[in-house]
């Protein structure tokens, strides 16, 4: 398989729904995708229930990391938040990821505890300061196939000039894909794709109910972005799925009603590979 520096060449957009999990990164690869985003809010949803408001660990993130890797070979980009501190908590943050499996690492400029891009209330450390951890992450990495996502907040915060100012300086800082979060109109998508763009390839962030307008993958492709990312629509599916799954058990006591739109015993057992991994476990016998 091609590495994602590799993959950005090619003409078509790589489109990257949001996992959370070795499991719905099996299903991700199963639908036929080719890459994935390890969401960090996706992460805080599912492992402790919890808001996207800084709670995660390193640790957490590099252990979802591995296990995903482990399971399937999709080119993962990893939310790594602000990088878990510093500059030099930014390299750790780097190697441990990298060695986990991250095809590209993804660090903001907000200040700790981080919030979700799309929730008012950030604040953002110094440009000159998330340059820096930019060019610390950079040196870092193992090997130049792993990619560096700098991500500005600054809309919300600073305005649109603020923020592609600071985009101009985590590019010359070395950043491999540019990344502004909460861009409001697709004419502000325009604005920073033509300034932005021919610096480095653009990441457009697909929130749903955010702040940035929704398109289709071909759209966002023809407006100049290289990478569409959409990171919690999986966590949000299947919430809506379980609420009706389990409010249908309250109501009938049985799941019965419910068997057209879940997969019986069989049917998962397949979807993880039981079968193979029975008969590949047989050869030690």
């Amino acid at each position: 398989m091609t590495t994602l520096k590799t993959r950005l060449q090619s003409p078509d957009i790589v489109t990257a729904p949001g996992v959370y999990d070795a499991f719905s990164a099996l299903l991700v690869a199963q639908a036929g995708f080719d890459a994935a985003y390890l969401s960090g809010a996706s992460i805080a949803y599912t492992r402790f229930g919890r808001p996207d408001i800084g709670l995660l660990s390193l640790d957490d993130v590099a252990h979802v990391t591995g296990s995903i890797r482990e399971r399937v070979g999709l080119h993962l980009i990893v939310d790594a938040d602000t990088g878990f501190g510093n500059a030099l908590n930014v390299q750790r943050t780097v190697r441990l990821l990298e060695r986990a499996g991250a095809s590209a690492i993804q660090l903001e400029d907000q200040t700790s505890p981080k919030r979700c891009g799309h929730l008012d209330g950030k604040t953002l450390v110094p440009a000159a300061e998330m340059a820096g951890k930019i060019r610390a992450a950079v040196d870092a990495r193992r090997s130049a196939d792993t990619l560096v996502v700098a991500r500005t907040d600054a809309v919300a915060v600073e305005g649109l000039d603020a923020a592609l100012d600071r985009m101009d300086r985590y590019a010359d800082a070395g950043a491999d894909v540019l990344f502004v979060e909460a861009l409001r109109t697709p004419a502000d998508m325009a604005t920073a794709l033509k300034r932005l763009a021919p610096r480095a390839p653009m990441l457009a962030n697909m929130v749903e109910g955010g702040k940035t307008p929704i398109l289709p993958a071909a759209e966002l492709q023809a407006l100049g972005y290289r990478i569409a990312i959409f990171p919690g629509g999986t966590v949000r599916a299947l919430s809506f799925a379980l609420q009706g799954y389990l409010a249908s058990l309250r109501q009938h006591g049985t799941t019965e009603p419910w068997w057209p739109q879940m997969l019986q015993f069989d049917q998962l057992n397949q979807l993880i590979g039981t079968p193979e991994m029975l008969a590949q476990g047989k050869k030690y016998d």
